[in-house]
């Protein structure tokens, strides 16, 4: 083989890799819109997923307490979470019911007492001023509320669903994801796997001490400063401390819209009330649980928050430490101590 034919065989070999290559680019170009286009699945998948940490994390006591099976542990612990949801939904319920109706008789006078403090004339769906558009366009919104609050619950019952199967066997669901994986790469992805796992339990954990710390102060602080429902608002207060760094603002609302019908000293109080227990939250408790527990530094997670929920939506928002805590064990094991070398702690590990 002369020079030229070697020039045209090392030619011909480059365009094949170069060929190659280009394939390779627009194999991944073409995986990441795929994901992209079932980003909705791929976060109800990861609800699963923390639904499973959850139901694990409450049935391991009571497997190893009690003797019993994982299947009736899990039973166990799914009987007692839909009776202890099913008793704060009948009590909840009857209170907001009783506190709409009361809401219904002084919106007129707060109306009226408004209109004679501003000098203002505020119309109402019946007047002949409110064009029928008004009334299309807030049934519109309704309607669309009403898609929305429907959507939402059939996903939490999918997600709950799912996470009680992956919660039964979490190994054979593991094994499957790693089977897609290189045979080199299955015992470094399972090890890493585990200790995320281990750190969304621990976070989970360290979560739901919080939760329930913030859900009585906030209960018996209203029911203190004469609050109607302290016992809901306790509970709103509570379960919205789920959410990062915006819950406790959230969380608060409630209780100051009601602290602002009961007059200006009530709000004032009810706010130094909220404001203390973010403080004793931020201050205290969550250092406290999260040195045994999982700790995210509070920038990662603003951050977290803001990037995950442009993505997809409020559903990422209610996510996004989760998310946090999972990546954050990942970027740590993989990256900065496999991939670049250096020590570091990883949390979740050897749990």
């Amino acid at each position: 083989m002369d020079g030229s034919e070697r020039g045209a065989a090392q030619g011909w070999r480059g365009d094949v890799v170069f060929l190659r290559r280009v394939l390779i680019t627009l194999g991944v170009i073409l995986f990441v819109l795929l994901l992209w286009q079932v980003r909705a699945a791929l976060l109800l998948t990861f609800a699963g997923v923390v639904v499973a940490a959850l139901l694990l994390a409450l049935a391991r006591p009571i497997e190893a307490w009690s003797g019993l099976s994982r299947t009736w542990s899990l039973a166990a612990v799914g009987l007692a979470l839909a009776l202890l949801l099913g008793g704060a939904a009948m009590l909840v319920g009857g209170q907001v019911q009783a506190q709409m109706a009361v809401l219904g008789e002084q919106l007129p006078r707060a109306m009226g007492a408004l209109e004679q403090r501003l000098g203002i004339d505020v119309p109402t769906l019946g007047e002949a001023g409110v064009e029928p558009s008004v009334v299309g366009t807030l049934a519109g919104h309704v309607a669309s509320l009403g898609g929305m609050v429907v959507s939402a619950a059939s996903a939490l019952v999918l997600a709950v669903v799912g996470g009680f199967f992956l919660a039964a066997d979490p190994a054979l669901y593991r094994q499957g994801v790693l089977k897609l994986l290189p045979s080199g790469q299955q015992a470094r992805a399972g090890d890493a796997m585990e200790a995320s796992g281990e750190a969304l339990r621990l976070w989970l954990i360290a979560q739901f001490i919080s939760m329930v710390i913030v859900g009585v102060l906030a209960g018996l602080g209203t029911w203190a400063l004469g609050l109607p429902s302290p016992l809901a608002l306790g509970l709103f207060a509570g379960l919205a401390g789920f959410v990062p760094l915006i819950g406790s603002v959230a969380g608060a609302v409630p209780a100051l819209l009601l602290a602002l019908s009961e007059g200006g000293n009530t709000l004032i109080w009810t706010a130094l009330l909220f404001l203390a227990i973010q403080q004793v939250e931020s201050n205290m408790i969550m250092p406290i649980v999260e040195h045994r527990m999982v700790s995210l530094p509070p920038a990662t997670l603003l951050f977290a928050v803001v990037a995950v929920g442009l993505l997809f939506g409020l559903p990422g928002v209610l996510l996004a430490a989760p998310i946090t805590v999972v990546a954050f064990v990942l970027v740590k094991k993989l990256y900065v101590r496999q991939t670049l070398g250096h020590p570091t702690e990883v949390p979740g590990e050897g749990g």
